[in-house]
């Protein structure tokens, strides 16, 4: 099943209704997934999507194990692929989680594609993750893991960002997702 426009708008229209604690759609939440600050998605040139264009399409709170997390825009990033399918990865502030949640989860994912994380398979939806040790430990909004795989660390980054992208160059068509200095290589399955 392949993740629509449409469908990621109402997935993101959702993700911020539970986030914000509402019980049905109203007109206002329907009406936010055709604002201007959607209009991102219309631009269809692949690549890399900074933390402006991100944050732009990003809602600005997400749902996950039953409490709502803030998006951190500024700490975010996203990939678009040829066929104008969207990745999109954000930190999120995990100050109402217990401490055994906050270590696992500290970043949201939501994703159009089959994509590749490192040597997994992971369907279309939205996700928790965080960066463990040396794996990335993906989980559903319900917070069991579904994923996990190893990441490397890159000690020749100069200054880490907290969290950012970057296409692979040896690799078309792959790109590193960073948090700090250690990365995991994500691309579209095929």
């Amino acid at each position: 099943m392949t993740i629509t426009t449409k469908s990621l708008s109402r997935l993101l229209v959702l993700s911020t209704v539970c986030a914000a604690g509402i019980g049905s759609l109203s007109v206002a939440p329907a009406q936010s997934a055709s604002s201007p600050t959607s209009a991102s998605k219309t631009d269809t040139t692949p690549g890399v999507l900074d933390r402006t264009q991100a944050a732009a399409i990003l809602p600005k709170s997400v749902f996950y194990k039953g409490l709502s997390a803030t998006v951190q825009g500024r700490n975010s990033a996203g990939i678009r692929f040829n066929n104008g399918d969207l990745v999109l990865v954000s930190l999120v502030d995990t100050s109402g989680y217990s401490s055994a949640v906050q270590q696992t989860y500290q970043a949201y994912l939501l994703n159009e594609v089959h994509l590749k994380v490192g040597d997994k398979s992971l369907p279309p939806g939205a996700y928790g993750f965080g960066f463990v040790g040396d794996h990335i430990v993906v989980m559903d909004i319900a917070g069991n893991e579904v994923l996990r795989a190893s990441t490397t660390r890159d000690p020749q980054l100069a200054r880490p960002d907290p969290l950012h992208i970057v296409a692979d160059e040896a690799m078309p068509g792959h790109y590193r997702l960073y948090l700090g200095r250690s990365y995991i290589t994500l691309s579209a399955e095929k």
